[in-house]
């Protein structure tokens, strides 16, 4: 009895340590993740799969949202003439990446009042997640800014014929990467305070 026991402990034992060590790969793949990620704008010809472009999206809304409005649009570009269309005829990115998701706020779920502008938060963190989870499938992607330029706003509401609900916040233009760029170490401590402004780390 005593020897069956002993086994039960040391398998016991050796569960938690797999778990253990588990928890803390998926942690450090968390975290490198979130290092390595950089702006990718050099891509080659290989499509992005469907199953991709479901994930990224999915990672999208998963983000954190003010009152779970979820007051989101995704709108998925893969046609390489409304991709012309959208980089105003300008060539670059957005001509030779594989697809594009714009993410807009959709007013109509916005939260009323002042509130309103949480949409732009909301939105944001939705960005950030589909840029992770890019990185974290292989792809390259960048940020390209739209909202609140009046004039880009309104060349990509055209473009894609948004309702005057949904307001792009940005393109996320995607693909495979053709570069291979360091990923910029931003940490700087003097962008820190604790307890209050200035404060220093006790």
């Amino acid at each position: 009895m005593k020897k069956i026991m002993t086994i039960v402990l040391a398998l016991a034992m050796t569960a938690g340590v797999s778990a253990q060590t588990k928890n803390s790969d998926a942690q450090n793949a968390a975290i490198k993740n979130i290092m390595t990620r950089t702006s990718i704008r050099q891509y080659t010809n290989e499509p992005v799969s469907k199953a991709d472009i479901e994930t990224m999206l999915r990672a999208g809304m998963a983000a954190p949202t003010a009152v779970n409005k979820q007051p989101w649009h995704f709108v998925v570009v893969s046609d390489k003439a409304k991709l012309k269309e959208l980089s105003g005829g300008r060539g670059g990115m957005l001509e030779k990446c594989a697809v594009a998701i714009v993410v807009c706020g959709n007013m109509e779920k916005a939260m009323p009042g002042k509130a309103r502008e949480y949409w732009i938060q909301d939105c944001s963190a939705a960005t950030e997640n589909i840029l992770l989870a890019a990185n974290a499938l292989g792809l390259g992607a960048v940020w390209t800014g739209c909202y609140p330029m009046d004039d880009r706003v309104a060349s990509v509401s055209k473009a894609l014929k948004l309702p005057e609900t949904i307001v792009p916040l940005c393109t996320i233009v995607i693909g495979h990467p053709a570069e291979q760029p360091t990923p910029k170490d931003k940490w700087k401590p003097e962008n820190v305070s604790y307890n209050e402004f200035g404060g220093k780390a006790e």
